[in-house]
């Protein structure tokens, strides 16, 4: 069985200066989101042993480290690409992502009333977690949804496509306590070819939710 990796990053450390500086590039992916990784695998490894054992006195806790664990790593591999060094601005058709501008403002009424739900779920989600436009595939449309830690308040068939990560580790060694003005910085470096890709392919895909008897 195939078990979890940490990728490797899409771009040296120094590539989003000055919005994210090396030194958090380097703590966030090879210490924070590696923890993920090692934490998702060695919860899967308890899994399999309390099967063989069948002690199952532990699985409320184990199940809720696996989601823990494999949300941050899966949250933090689509982050990395979410970004670039040449990247901010908004969708635009002439930039090639014409469909995502296009989805955005007819879910969110304009791109500025997008950007100022995104950054306002960011900055205020409860403790640490994250902002995030998802596809919804049941109205076929893009939503905004909070995520506490990794998890929670999420609808159970939305495909994230562009996350924000509101976890001090992720903004305090540079931005100290000003969880707002990180997340305002954070538009300069969204990478909208990324963001259009995975619009694509969420909106795509069969959902289980679509199927009919």
């Amino acid at each position: 069985m195939a078990v979890y990796t940490l990728p490797e990053l899409p771009y040296d450390y120094s590539a989003l200066a000055p919005v994210i500086s090396p030194e958090i590039i380097e703590l966030h992916h090879d210490k924070h989101h590696a923890a993920y990784v090692k934490g998702a695998n060695d919860t899967l490894e308890q899994l399999a042993e309390a099967r063989d054992k069948e002690t199952w006195g532990s699985i409320n806790g184990l199940e809720k480290n696996l989601a823990f664990h494999l949300s941050g790593h899966i949250l933090h591999s689509i982050y990395w690409h979410n970004m670039t060094g040449d990247g901010g601005g908004e969708p635009l058709a002439a930039d090639g992502v014409g469909e995502l501008a296009d989805a955005i403002a007819e879910s969110f009424g304009s791109f500025a009333a997008f950007k100022a739900q995104l950054s306002k779920a960011a900055a205020t989600t409860q403790g640490s977690g994250w902002g995030v436009l998802a596809y919804e595939p049941l109205s076929g449309r893009l939503i905004v949804e909070q995520v506490y830690d990794h998890q929670g308040n999420v609808g159970q068939g939305s495909t994230p496509i562009l996350v924000f990560d509101a976890w001090e580790h992720a903004f305090y060694l540079q931005y100290k306590n000003q969880k707002v003005d990180f997340i305002e910085a954070m538009w300069q470096v969204v990478n909208w070819q990324d963001v259009a890709r995975r619009f694509e392919v969420a909106r795509s895909r069969t959902n289980a939710l679509l199927l009919t008897p």
